[in-house]
C-alpha cells in the first residue's frame, strides 16, 4: 500500500482551523510544515503532497486563502527530510514548460531524487484574472497539458546521465556529444534549447495527475506515474481503477506503472463515538459563506440560491471540475442527500472518501479497498493538522504494518524506489 499526506493547512475541513488542537496561528507556518514532514517520514509515508491555486478572497477555504509557493516550501523541506517524497502541484495552463522543467529538476537534485510534479490544468476560471488571460475551455486545457508535459520530458533529457564528468586532468567539464538540444514545436508551446542542468537523479521527476474526467483519465493513462482521484463508493472506485489500468496498458505501459491513490479524509477517535463527536464539533464551527464557496466551486454553480433541506437539484455540466461535479451529484442521488447534507460532506472531504471511527475501523476500510483492488494506496487528508495526522501515523499506520499492508521501513532512497517505479531511460 502506498501512502501520501495531502497537506492543506490548517486542515482539509473548512472549519478545521477552529478545532482546539489545530495549529492555525503564525501563518504561513514553516514549523508546522516541518512537523508534518517529519511525522510523515517517521510513518514511512511515500510522499508529502501540496496542492496549489492562485485565487484568494474572504470566501475561500481557510487553507487556500494564504499559502506557501509549493516548490519554495518543498526545497526547504528537502533540507529537513531524507527519504520522504516531495510532491507539488504545477499548472500547465498558467506556466511555461522550461520554468516547470527546471524547477522540478532542481528539486529532484536538492532532495536526492524525491521530487514529484502534480500536473494540473487549473480548473477555476477565476485563476485567469491574476494572469490577465482568458481561461481556456476544458478540452483545450487537456490538449495544452499533453503538449506541456512532452516539452518538459524532452527538456529533462537534454543531457546524458554521464555528461558532467568534470575531468580536471583532461580539462573536460562535460563529455562531448552528451547534449541533445531539444527542438519542440506544438500548437501551444515551443522549446528550442536545452535545460541548463544535469539530468536529475530520478531521470524524470515522478508525474502525478488528478483528473478523473474522460480527458483527465486519458491524460493520466498516457503520462502519470500516480493517479490521484476522488472516490467515495467502493463499486465506483473499482470501476475507475479498472478503467484507468486498462487505459494505461492500452498505451503500452505496464499496469503497475500507473498507481491509483484515492483521497481519504479520516476523522480518528479513540472510539467511534469520540470520532463522531470530533466531526460534529467541526461541523458546528462551519462558516456558511466559506462552505458554500467550496460547494459552489465543486458543483460549478451558485448553490446558495437553493433550499438547504430539499434534494440536491439537477445541474448543467460545468466547464470547471467536471469529474468532481459529476461525482458529487451521483453521490447525492445514490444516498438521497439533501443540499444541507451534501454541504456538510463537501465542507469536510470535498467528495473524497470520508471515514469516521477508531483507528481499527479506519484501517479496516483501507484494507478492504486495497484487497478489493480499488486502490494501490491512499492520499490522506486530515481534517486538521497536526493532531489528526499525528493520530493517523501513531494509530493507523502501525495496524497496517502489523497486517502486512505497509512497509516497516524505506527500502530505497528515491521516490521512484518507494513507489516501485522504474527510472526512465533517456530518450534519443
Amino acid at each position: 500500500m502506498r501512502l501520501g499526506v495531502f497537506v492543506q493547512t490548517p486542515g482539509h475541513h473548512v472549519a478545521g482551523w477552529r478545532h482546539p488542537d489545530a495549529v492555525a496561528d503564525g501563518w504561513p507556518n514553516l514549523p508546522l510544515m516541518k512537523h508534518i514532514a517529519a511525522t510523515a517520514e517517521r510513518g514511512k509515508f511515500d510522499m508529502f503532497f501540496l496542492g496549489d491555486g492562485f485565487a484568494t478572497g474572504y470566501g475561500e477555504h481557510p487553507s487556500t486563502i494564504g499559502k506557501f509557493e509549493p516548490l519554495t516550501l518543498l526545497s526547504a523541506l528537502a533540507m529537513t527530510t531524507n527519504r520522504l517524497g516531495l510532491a507539488a502541484t504545477g499548472s500547465t495552463t498558467y506556466a511555461e514548460p522550461y520554468h516547470v522543467a527546471r524547477s522540478f529538476a532542481s528539486l529532484d537534485h536538492l532532495s536526492g531524487g524525491r521530487a514529484a510534479w502534480n500536473v494540473v490544468t487549473t480548473a477555476y476560471s477565476k485563476s485567469a484574472a491574476v494572469f490577465g488571460r482568458q481561461h481556456p475551455p476544458h478540452v483545450e486545457r487537456y490538449a495544452m497539458a499533453e503538449e506541456f508535459v512532452e516539452a518538459c520530458r524532452i527538456l529533462w533529457d537534454s543531457w546524458a546521465d554521464d555528461a558532467f564528468v568534470a575531468d580536471k586532468k583532461a580539462g573536460l567539464f562535460v563529455r562531448p556529444g552528451s547534449l541533445h538540444v531539444p527542438s519542440f514545436k506544438g500548437k501551444y508551446f515551443a522549446v528550442e534549447g536545452g535545460l541548463n542542468m544535469p539530468r536529475s537523479p530520478q531521470g524524470h521527476p515522478v508525474l502525478i495527475q488528478a483528473g478523473s474526467s474522460g480527458p483527465g483519465q486519458a491524460l493520466a493513462a498516457r503520462i502519470a506515474d500516480v493517479v490521484f482521484t476522488a472516490q467515495n463508493d467502493l463499486d465506483e472506485a473499482l470501476a475507475f481503477y479498472r478503467s484507468v489500468k486498462a487505459q494505461v496498458t492500452g498505451f503500452g505501459r505496464a499496469a503497475d506503472s500507473g498507481l491509483v491513490m484515492p483521497g481519504v479524509f479520516p476523522v480518528i477517535g479513540r472510539t467511534a463515538g469520540e470520532a463522531r463527536e470530533i466531526f460534529a464539533e467541526l461541523n458546528r464551527n462551519i462558516d456558511t459563506a466559506q462552505a458554500f464557496t467550496v460547494l459552489s466551486e465543486r458543483l460549478g454553480a451558485d448553490m446558495s440560491i437553493y433550499p438547504l433541506d430539499e434534494p440536491v437539484p439537477a445541474l448543467p455540466e460545468t466547464e470547471h471540475l467536471k469529474s468532481r461535479a459529476a461525482l458529487l451529484s451521483a453521490m447525492a442521488r445514490r444516498e438521497k442527500l439533501t443540499l444541507r447534507e451534501l454541504y456538510y460532506r463537501v465542507a469536510a472531504a470535498r467528495g473524497h472518501l470520508l471515514l469516521i471511527g477508531s483507528a481499527v475501523e479506519i484501517a479496516d476500510v483501507l484494507e478492504r479497498w486495497f484487497r478489493a483492488g480499488a486502490a494501490d494506496g491512499f492520499n490522506v487528508m486530515p481534517p486538521f493538522f497536526p493532531g489528526q495526522f499525528d493520530a493517523f501515523v501513531d494509530q493507523v499506520v502501525p495496524l497496517l504494518q502489523e497486517r502486512g499492508f505497509f512497509r516497516a521501513d524505506y527500502a530505497g532512497t528515491t521516490l521512484r524506489d518507494h513507489l516501485g517505479l522504474k527510472r526512465p531511460a533517456r530518450r534519443p
